[in-house]
């Protein structure tokens, strides 16, 4: 049941190794990918053996048990984050950003405005936009190095009178953050000044790093508000194979998202999404702590790598998620320069205008690989930033495409 720092290799069709992707990005397929937000490791022990179950077994009748998918994720948050939630209170969808998708269906009108904080996971933009809804934008301020919430412009974009809905993303999908306490309460309480709902998501709510602590929105009293939680996609490697779960307190909220549900039948997962993700929350424990134990290691070898050998490449320190935000400014090459570059190393990393046209200069990384194809990419591109020689400055692949 213990992690193992053993990567896939039958043959596969993941995104993170598509070759029309990887030509459009970086032009050219011979990259290591590092782009798209999944692992590349297999799952663990329990979840394997519940899958090779169903599939021995050869039969594959209805059969769907939601009451006890529920009840293991209530029982994981109450175990790792000392968090009750009611298991009554939760309602099954595709995946969180299905969830997401609905919500703002719902719970706003078309041309309402949705705010999100820059940089941000890029689909959300795409989510926002493909509903009819304004994209508003409250950019992160960079502190000495850390991102840290602009209250003053979070609070005159929520006072718009179109702005209804705000998603949070906590951890912060690219820039690392976990939030603490005191700062979701000051967002919350801005929001709920302004009657804004917060849907907040949480994919990532178990991948957190030694000195941080998770605080889900849902321990602070926030009964106007929803969240995405619960989803085993990040947390155990399960992205094509696991549901998302909306939660809220909200009974209003609540029973408007479970009569859609199940109005549109997406209420239920199958058999291996319902047993892979009981068997993730109810026996995975082990497996998650030694992988957060080796992802710990990773990212403080890259820090380490930076300040030693790339002083002019920095990071956000990383609290929480598997991906890390490199910041390549100093070296003073174009963006779409940057994104040759990347291609030239070999170095497939997701280039930063994906999460907003204003950070052309970074990247982020998805380090969730064996740690010897990590330490082998930053040495590649070591050696090509050392063999620069101007040709940087110029075009190079398509930054314009993105994915997961």
């Amino acid at each position: 049941m213990k992690f193992t720092e053993k990567k896939v290799a039958a043959k596969n069709s993941f995104i993170r190794n598509s070759s029309s992707m990887l030509k459009n990005v970086f032009g050219t397929t011979e990259v290591t990918p590092f782009w798209i937000a999944d692992m590349d490791f297999t799952i663990a022990k329990p979840i394997q053996q519940e899958l090779q179950r169903l599939v021995e077994r050869n039969q594959f009748a209805y059969e769907n048990d939601s009451a006890t998918v529920f009840n293991a994720i209530s029982g994981w948050f109450k175990r790792r984050h000392n968090l009750t939630l009611s298991s009554n209170q939760f309602v099954q969808v595709p995946g969180v950003l299905a969830g997401i998708a609905l919500l703002i269906r719902e719970l706003s009108q078309d041309g309402e405005g949705v705010l999100i904080q820059t940089p941000a996971y890029h689909q959300f933009a795409k989510v926002i936009s493909g509903a009819g809804r304004d994209v508003v934008k409250s950019p992160l301020q960079l502190v000495n190095g850390r991102y840290e919430v602009d209250y003053s412009d979070l609070e005159e974009k929520l006072s718009a009178d179109n702005v209804t809905l705000m998603i949070l993303c906590n951890p912060h999908n690219p820039v690392g953050r976990v939030w603490r306490e005191h700062e979701i309460r000051q967002i919350q309480t801005l929001a709920e000044k302004h009657g804004v709902t917060i849907i907040s998501d949480e994919i990532h709510a178990d991948i957190i790093y030694s000195g941080h602590k998770f605080t889900s929105l849902m321990a602070t009293g926030a009964e106007k508000h929803v969240a995405l939680i619960g989803s085993p996609a990040k947390t155990f490697g399960m992205q094509s194979i696991s549901n998302g779960y909306i939660y809220s307190e909200n009974q209003e909220i609540f029973d408007t998202m479970s009569k859609l549900s199940q109005s549109l039948y997406i209420d239920h997962g199958n058999a291996f999404t319902t047993f892979a993700t009981i068997a993730a929350f109810d026996q995975g424990g082990e497996w998650l702590d030694g992988f957060l134990q080796q992802m710990q290691e990773t990212v403080e070898w890259i820090a380490s790598f930076l300040a030693e050998k790339l002083p002019n490449v920095t990071m956000t320190p990383v609290e929480g998620t598997y991906q890390v935000w490199l910041d390549f400014s100093k070296l003073g090459y174009s963006n779409d320069g940057l994104v040759k570059l990347f291609g030239d190393a070999g170095f497939g990393v997701s280039p930063g205008t994906w999460f907003g046209e204003n950070h052309g200069q970074f990247a982020r990384m998805n380090f969730a690989a064996p740690k010897a194809d990590v330490e082998s990419a930053f040495l590649r591109l070591q050696a090509a930033i050392s063999s620069a020689s101007g040709q940087y400055n110029g075009c190079g692949g398509s930054a314009s495409k993105s994915c997961c």
